[in-house]
């Protein structure tokens, strides 16, 4: 474990060190089985940072040990039509493989949770394959759950 503090804030994808630091840390989790078992493509890394910065509801936090973003959290601010409030989706959540086990998904995590409040959100949401167990171990110990009555989260490409 390091002794380095951590420091959570919103990315400036406008910055191109947070941008490529935010394309690494999804680029390593993309290529994890628990990702997509494959690197992220040319065009993602050309688009990742411009595209991000054009969602006027998403937001990016980045985790720093040091001067070094180390995790990232992906948020989209969606709205509930059965509560009649904005939600949070975590899209994606991601830690850099050499500094897992220190605590920086949780930390993220209460960080998402902190601004979905502030914007009186009802509730965050986030999808993770079933064969992502470390993801479930978190989720599950940061309050997120229960896996009894599944949800089917289908995809159309396009």
């Amino acid at each position: 474990m390091s002794d380095e503090p951590l420091e959570i804030r919103s990315a400036d994808l406008g910055e191109r060190a947070q941008a490529d630091a935010l394309f690494e840390i999804l680029d390593a989790y993309a290529r994890e089985p628990g990702g997509q078992s494959a690197p992220l493509t040319a065009e993602a890394r050309a688009n990742l940072a411009k595209g991000l910065r054009e969602q006027p509801t998403a937001f990016v936090l980045l985790a720093f040990a040091g001067a070094r973003a180390v995790g990232a959290a992906v948020c989209f601010v969606g709205f509930s039509t059965f509560a009649g409030k904005p939600f949070v989706n975590l899209h994606d959540l991601a830690v850099l493989p050499s500094h897992r086990g220190r605590g920086i998904g949780s930390q993220l995590l209460a960080e998402v949770e902190r601004r979905a409040r502030e914007r009186g959100a009802c509730k965050v949401t986030l999808e993770v394959h079933d064969t992502n167990h470390g993801a479930k171990r978190l989720y599950e110990a940061t309050g997120f759950g229960s896996w009894t009555s599944p949800t089917l989260f289908v995809t159309k490409r396009l």
